[in-house]
């Protein structure tokens, strides 16, 4: 791996861009996989279907892994993204994420970026949204972004645990040489 520093004022958490062969990591297709970049979260969810249209729960604070979220700090929002749009890579030093896919299907790749984590450099893929309904907690120093699949827009639904600060968002190119993930489509 390599020891390509990424510049922030504040780093505790040591974080590095790593030298990763061009591929998508490992696929997680159960919630335990033992293949999970260490701190990684995954949490299934039921979604009620009727004639109507259906019903998911974001999150019940305090249970779960939202419990990870303080009260006090907690934001929420949503992001609607159009079919084909990649938005990658952010990471933060203080804060965690909580990600629910409330429509479409979403193509969710993670890096490890901390130099001290037993799974430094570990990419994951993780294809989550309508057909796979799981939420993700996602901790600090650990690279993330998505690509939108399908032919309808899909809505991102995401707590942070605390409120916006650009000073703790990072950002890598979803191209960048070093991570090379592999967005195009995997024929198999």
């Amino acid at each position: 791996m390599g020891v390509r520093r990424i510049s922030a004022a504040e780093d505790p958490l040591n974080l590095v861009y790593p030298q990763c062969e061009s591929g998508i990591g490992h696929v997680i297709t159960a919630a335990n996989s033992a293949n999970l970049i260490d701190g990684v979260q995954v949490e299934p969810f039921a979604v009620w279907p009727d004639d109507r249209g259906y019903f998911l729960e974001i999150a019940r604070m305090g249970e779960g892994l939202a419990s990870a979220m303080p009260l006090a700090d907690t934001q929420v929002s949503s992001a609607l993204s159009y079919p084909g749009t990649i938005k990658a890579f952010h990471y933060h030093q203080r804060q965690t994420d909580y990600w629910v896919v409330a429509a479409g299907m979403f193509q969710v790749a993670l890096v490890d970026l901390r130099a001290d984590s037993a799974t430094f450099g570990a990419r994951n893929t993780l294809y989550v949204g309508s057909l796979r309904p799981w939420r993700l907690l996602i901790p600090p120093g650990v690279g993330h972004g998505y690509k939108v699949l399908g032919g309808e827009p899909g809505i991102l639904v995401y707590l942070t645990s605390q409120k916006y600060d650009p000073a703790d968002e990072g950002r890598i190119a979803y191209n960048d040489p070093g991570l090379a993930y592999d967005w195009e489509l995997q024929h198999k």
